[in-house]
């Protein structure tokens, strides 16, 4: 019987040591696991939130770049009127004599030209309400309204202050968008440009690649999708029911992330991405935490820590690669327009900096041919070559930026001590790259041959900020047009005096 106590009394330390050891082990299991879902939840918020708030934002920017777009070609049209034989011309009621009449149309289309000839529009033109039209109204627009041309067009005048107005979807054809503008009572001012065009307004960051976005008119039909398969169509009720006739809003739910923003003639840009999508990759991380967690319990202070990284990571990555996509251009690889202006702007600001600079503005010339030829998409590719011979023949530590569609621009600074041979440099670093434009030719068979007209301005002789270096260099870029093209101008004060005469 004591022997038989003895070994109950062993039997019972061995139970209790193993009902310790598996206690402890349970504990550090149950602490690992409950640390990892709260942390695990609480990241999942602060995703959540961040993510929210970068699609505000990035639906914000969108807003802003169509309503510069639509707002540009309003700006041009609003150009006609500085000409008294535009506006004063009424094909109705021509001159008696022929040839006066001829000249005047002649005229008007020289100016109408000299406006649209960098843009990718395909109308730009003024029709009479006789039908008759001056300047580049396409066979498209006169074969989809025939007879009713001026009054269908006419029709589109929507606001009474302005006398201007946008449609799209005429007599069924969401190809086009059009904005119509008075010219006088016989006469409007019509522009047009393919809907496919906004793929270069609406670009997303390739994090945001999931997001779906849709400008819509205001009965919801879809003027734009990124999707490439909804215009035309109504807006998907899942998304209207949602967001109801807000012009302003963001809506979260079970389902879907969707920001809404009035833009242009009470259009609305609209963004939206299903919750799923934004939570896979945390799901992902979840499960393989508590998996972890369970199975490596002894090893529950590197487990901590390899959670830790294992979840912050994501975020991090997550929010950089937003913040990174934001600032580069993602055909080119180079700076955007707001992230040039900015940087450069931030150089000639620091009351610390001692160097001198040159703001180079690039256009491409007959870039348009290479499009309307080739194709936009060979076009995209031509852009990204050029983003290549710009890293290629500038330094490293110079500001490269895309800063409109064909537009390119860079910054170079030197030490203020190297002033004397500065200008050699910039005209060195000018003809280098139009020899370089020179060199490239498109097309399978090399027939398209593109060139780079090059406007420079210094700082601080031309100007102290960046607009003020803008206008310079691109008033010498203009002297680089009116060359023929293929060549650099650096600005002189000269360039000014004359560009104010030709406004007076």
């Amino acid at each position: 019987m004591k022997t038989t106590g003895r070994e109950s009394h062993s039997d019972r330390i061995k139970k209790t040591k193993l009902t310790m050891i598996l206690g402890y082990a349970f504990i550090i299991i149950a602490a690992v696991m409950t640390v990892s879902i709260l942390t695990l939840n609480q990241t999942s918020a602060i995703m959540e939130e961040k993510v929210n708030n970068m699609t505000a934002a990035l639906n914000v920017q969108l807003k802003l770049n169509i309503d510069s777009y639509l707002s540009k070609l309003e700006t041009t049209g609003t150009l006609i009127f500085a000409t008294p034989e535009v506006y004063g011309y009424d094909a109705v009621n021509p001159p008696a004599d022929e040839y006066e009449a001829l000249h005047t149309e002649d005229i008007i289309t020289d100016k109408l030209m000299e406006l649209c000839i960098m843009e990718n529009y395909v109308d730009f033109g003024i029709v009479y309400s006789n039908n008759h039209c001056t300047g580049k109204i396409s066979n498209g627009t006169v074969n989809l309204f025939a007879s009713d041309l001026y009054t269908e067009l006419e029709s589109v005048i929507t606001r009474q202050r302005t006398t201007d107005g946008w449609a799209t979807g005429c007599l069924g054809d969401y190809k086009r968008i059009y904005y119509v503008k008075r010219v006088n009572e016989n006469a409007v001012f019509v522009a047009s440009f393919y809907t496919t065009e906004l793929e270069n307004v609406f670009v997303l960051p390739e994090d945001m690649s999931d997001m779906t976005v849709r400008l819509v008119s205001q009965d919801n039909s879809v003027i734009y999708s990124s999707s490439g398969d909804e215009t035309g169509t109504l807006l998907p009720e899942a998304i209207a029911s949602r967001i109801s006739d807000h012009s302003h809003a963001a809506v979260v739910d079970e389902e879907y992330l969707i920001t809404v923003n009035n833009c242009g003639d009470e259009w609305r840009v609209i963004c939206s991405i299903p919750r799923s999508i934004i939570l896979d990759e945390l799901n992902d991380i979840r499960n393989s935490t508590i998996v972890i967690a369970c199975v490596a319990a002894a090893l529950a202070i590197l487990v901590g820590i390899f959670l830790s990284i294992r979840i912050t990571n994501p975020v991090n990555t997550l929010v950089s690669n937003l913040d990174s996509q934001a600032r580069i251009d993602r055909l080119t690889g180079i700076f955007n327009k707001r992230s040039f202006e900015e940087t450069v702007e931030s150089l000639l600001s620091d009351p610390q900096r001692n160097e001198i600079g040159a703001l180079l503005v690039i256009d491409v010339d007959n870039f348009k041919g290479v499009n309307d030829n080739l194709g936009h998409s060979y076009g995209d590719q031509v852009l990204a070559n050029i983003g290549t011979i710009l890293k290629r023949t500038f330094r490293s530590s110079d500001c490269l930026g895309r800063i409109g569609g064909d537009e390119f621009a860079v910054f170079i600074s030197l030490p203020a001590d190297e002033k004397d041979k500065f200008c050699d440099i910039v005209n060195a670093r000018c003809e280098a790259l139009c020899e370089a434009f020179r060199n490239n030719y498109t097309g399978d068979d090399n027939t398209y041959k593109i060139s780079a007209s090059i406007g420079a301005a210094l700082s601080p002789d031309h100007g102290k900020d960046f607009a003020a270096l803008y206008k310079c260099a691109d008033t010498a870029l203009y002297s680089s047009k009116k060359k023929g093209k293929d060549t650099y101008t650096v600005y002189e004060n000269s360039m000014q005096e004359a560009g104010d005469s030709d406004e007076n």
